[in-house]
């Protein structure tokens, strides 16, 4: 694994600006993301990324993917579903009931 360095100056109070390179490849710059701080006992400080989506499960939180899932769990709550006792009668379904 591949160490990259890099030196940030620490400003008034204690504010850390991360390079921006840095924060888009950790997707940093999202709304929600965090950083974990962890000291030590041998002294060194380590920063971790956390976001509150990960990148590969983004596409469940966008607008669109969350109103069809609103729309299945008010279809569920008022019963209109369909119950197949197995594979065949789901797929004869699908097929239009024949």
């Amino acid at each position: 694994m591949a160490t990259r360095t890099t030196f940030v100056t620490i400003q008034q109070r204690g504010v850390l600006a991360l390079p921006s390179e840095l924060r888009k490849r950790h997707h940093l710059d999202e709304p929600g993301a965090q950083v974990e701080v962890a000291e030590r006992d041998d002294g060194v400080i380590e920063l971790r990324p956390h976001v509150p989506v990960p990148a590969d499960q983004k596409w469940f939180w966008t607008d669109r993917w969350q109103e069809r899932e609103h729309e299945a769990d008010a279809d569920i709550a008022a019963g209109r579903v369909l119950r197949s006792e197995d594979v065949d009668d789901f797929l004869a379904e699908l097929d239009g009931g024949e």
